[in-house]
């Protein structure tokens, strides 16, 4: 008898999914709530990229390029 309840609402919860929404709210959202209000804001996350500018350096100088580098051709 109590297995046949214990089918049946593994049944609801597999089948139907406002059910399965909610039984997963109980189980695994409410957690993950209190992580996510744990996170201290203004943060980055692992990963982003910030770039800052450089100042222009007021010598003078408009040469915009890197050094000339010899190579030779390997076959």
């Amino acid at each position: 008898m109590l297995i046949k309840y214990l089918f049946i609402a593994f049944l609801i919860i597999a089948f139907v999914p406002p059910v399965r929404r909610f039984v997963f709210y109980l189980l695994v959202g409410r957690q993950l709530v209190k992580e996510q209000k744990r996170q201290p804001f203004g943060k980055r996350r692992e990963g982003d990229i910030r770039v800052d500018n450089q100042p222009s350096k007021s010598n003078g100088s408009t040469f915009k390029g890197g050094e000339y580098v010899d190579y030779e051709e390997v076959k």
